[in-house]
């Protein structure tokens, strides 16, 4: 598929996915939500900025998709990795607030490892290089460090409160994210 390229990486642009019910139930790339569609799995609602082409047909990008079957959505627990730590921190650096990309962030343990510290959600957060080399292998109030806000698993109000968050960019998606 070809992609117009009036936006950088068109297909990797939020799509919000909605229940058979019209709850909102996840976030996904517009390439995901073309496979959805594709597949008979789901309808666009919504249609964003732009065009994808295939050899048979022109699709608008889509900027709201709906299941067209209820999904029973889990109590959702996500596995912590780099990209959900990111993700749930919003890429920001939770010593300095500095928003950064993906390549430009480390995960600092709070509680440094060799202090003890494990690999859990309330121990891990997204730090930039230069505060991670500051704090290096201390407790932030040891070098007068604090965190802008205390890590806390990934969880449904979590996933939610970030759905909401993209929804202040995506104005098709306010009306399903019950502001």
């Amino acid at each position: 598929m070809i992609a117009d390229h009036r936006h950088p990486n068109p297909l990797r642009k939020p799509v919000l996915v909605l229940n058979a019910s019209y709850e909102p139930i996840h976030v996904c790339a517009v390439r995901r939500a073309l496979i959805l569609i594709f597949k008979g799995v789901a309808s666009t609602e919504e249609a964003g900025e732009g065009r994808v082409h295939s050899p048979s047909q022109s699709l608008a990008v889509p900027s709201v998709i709906r299941l067209l079957e209820y999904r029973r959505i889990p109590r959702q627990m996500r596995a912590i990795s780099r990209k959900n730590i990111l993700i749930r921190d919003q890429h920001t650096c939770q010593y300095c607030n500095e928003q950064f990309g993906a390549g430009e962030l480390t995960l600092d343990h709070v509680i440094p490892r060799s202090r003890g510290g494990s690999n859990t959600w309330e121990n891990l957060v997204a730090c930039c290089l230069r505060c991670n080399n500051r704090k290096g292998d201390r407790l932030p109030h040891e070098v007068s460090m604090s965190l802008r806000r205390l890590p806390k698993p990934f969880n449904l109000h979590t996933s939610r409160s970030l759905m909401r968050q993209l929804g202040d960019q995506q104005r098709t998606w306010r009306k399903y994210l019950f502001f």
